[in-house]
């Protein structure tokens, strides 16, 4: 249960168009963009790529074929890639960064938003008063303690 509300609130953060939160995103991302690009590419996938089999993964990529319209004499021809290994380590960058820019701004939130005043318990009712007839009884036991 707290995973789906941590999941909740990661995806309200995305999705609200608060310009603080878009300011705050903004420095906090420049600042720690080099910081996670040399995490990525140095320290998470070089053990990723070792366990699929000693992939480098900036190394990914599709060759599309010569075309043969293109080729001019004398000029070598070079192949267009596209390089979707290079695709998914930015996309791993950004969402590093993406997550830390969510954690400190949550952080910050609880720091700043006061903590609502629980309602004090309203004291409880008085107790109602005794029928006539649990007055009576309790005259009539009276009288028979003092006989």
């Amino acid at each position: 249960m707290a995973k789906s509300t941590f999941l909740q609130d990661f995806k309200a953060f995305a999705m609200k168009g608060n310009v603080v939160d878009m300011a705050v995103g903004v420095i906090i991302g420049g600042a720690f963009g080099k910081i996670v690009t040399s995490v990525v590419n140095d320290i998470i996938m070089p053990p990723i790529g070792w366990i699929i089999g000693g992939v480098n993964f900036k190394d990914l990529k599709l060759e599309l074929p010569i075309n043969p319209i293109s080729v001019k004499e004398g000029v070598e021809a070079v192949p267009v890639t596209i390089n979707y290994g290079n695709f998914l380590q930015t996309t791993f960058d950004f969402l590093i960064i993406a997550f830390c820019i969510f954690l400190m701004v949550k952080g910050i939130t609880k720091l700043t938003t006061k903590k609502k005043e629980e309602p004090k318990p309203a004291t409880p009712p008085a107790p109602p008063a005794p029928s006539a007839e649990e007055k009576l009884l309790t005259e009539i036991r009276d009288l028979l303690k003092n006989k």
